[in-house]
């Protein structure tokens, strides 16, 4: 797996229940991965000469993110190593100008977008769509990083992103219910598993809990999500997880982004499905049968715990794990820093609303620890 983040460290720990050998291309011997991982490469993943280099003992290559140059993946895949996703699926994840284009080519449902390269594009963009509209870089965003609200184009801004040498496009303001997310997994024999299709709630550009499956949300509906997600597998060729965020509207789904490896909205399945996200995709890359996507249980809620400004966030496992035993602890190895994905709590039941309370006060609590109650009560009022 080229990347050592958090994808990876989880995945080794799928890797060690199916007796698989997971080696990491890591950027250094700190990273997340590399420090749970044996067989950890350091090295360059965007590095051609350290990707070939790395891959040479492998059989088969996949990514715990999508940033990796496509002409070093082609060149993997030239030595006679698989790589699952390949190069051509991969790039559909890495551009958002290309997906677009191809999505909507095939007929799926997409928000209005056109590329942007001058202000005079923007103007014919934003005459025949309105404002506000929604700016976005076409690579390396996530996380909300490359996307921009613009409502006045005449903001400095704008035109500071227009003088950028940094591909854009425009997309129209898209009014929706909420945010959704359907993962697939697809193998190069061709079979294909969906899990329960999930709500992902966002704070300021960041997924902050997933709800699985995603309260409300028909039966019909659910399906369309599933067989939306499993024929852009097809279409694109994907091997391995898929990940296709949406948007809910009143007049149905568009698909918001993509993303060819385990998700963030897929994490509640380590404990909420009878197979995690992470044993599915080694299971699709390496061409093994799929697992079961059942849940396990009838509601799980998975919160992420971001940074805080208190570093020592470890000796707040003690009031966690006292205050309720059946929480779920995920922590990813990683230094804290305010607003940083560090790890994330699960946790599993009948009552929604007291799982997502008792999700949220994990997760805050561990970040805040006791000021939480103060924060909590501060952003009550200030609501």
């Amino acid at each position: 797996m080229a990347g050592g983040g958090q994808l990876a460290r989880m995945t080794q720990q799928a890797a060690i229940a199916l007796g698989v050998s997971l080696r990491v291309l890591a950027g250094s011997a700190d990273d997340s991965a590399a420090r749970v991982t044996p067989g950890t490469s350091v090295g360059d993943d965007r590095s051609e000469a350290d990707l070939t280099a790395f891959a040479a003992d492998c059989d088969v290559l996949t990514f715990d993110h999508e940033h990796v140059p496509g002409p070093h993946i082609e060149a993997v895949e030239a030595s006679g190593v698989p790589c699952r996703p390949s190069a051509d699926a991969l790039r559909h994840a890495q551009d958002k100008l290309v997906m677009r284009e191809r999505l909507s080519g095939f007929g799926a449902p997409c928000p209005a977008f056109a590329p942007v390269p001058d202000r005079a594009a923007l103007e014919r963009f934003a005459g025949e769509h309105g404002l506000p509209l929604v700016l976005k870089a076409t690579r390396g965003g996530y996380d909300g990083k490359g996307v921009w609200v613009v409502k006045d184009l005449d903001d400095p801004q704008v035109a500071e992103l227009l003088g950028q040498d940094v591909p854009l496009m425009a997309e129209e303001m898209v009014s929706f219910r909420r945010e959704i997310a359907a993962l697939v997994a697809r193998s190069p024999y061709g079979q294909g598993a969906a899990y329960p299709v999930v709500e992902t709630v966002q704070e300021d550009g960041i997924c902050v809990e997933v709800i699985a499956p995603a309260p409300g949300l028909s039966s019909d509906r659910a399906e369309q999500a599933q067989r939306l997600a499993l024929d852009i597998a097809d279409k694109l060729g994907v091997t391995g997880l898929l990940a296709v965020e949406l948007f809910e509207t009143e007049d149905g789904l568009l698909v918001n982004e993509l993303a060819m490896r385990p998700h963030n909205s897929g994490h509640w399945t380590i404990e909420g499905a009878r197979t995690s996200q992470f044993e599915q995709h080694l299971r699709a890359v390496l061409d093994l049968p799929l697992g079961s996507t059942e849940p396990a249980a009838r509601w799980t809620v998975m919160a992420n715990v971001l940074g805080g400004d208190d570093l020592d966030l470890y000796s707040r496992y003690f009031h966690v794990m006292a205050h309720d035993p059946g929480v779920k602890i995920h922590f990813y190895g990683k230094h804290v820093r305010p607003g940083r994905k560090i790890g994330h709590v699960t946790v599993l039941g009948d009552d929604l609303a007291d799982l997502r309370e008792r999700a949220r006060h994990a997760a805050d609590y561990l970040r805040w620890g006791p000021a939480m109650a103060d924060r909590a009560t501060a952003k009550e009022n200030a609501g």
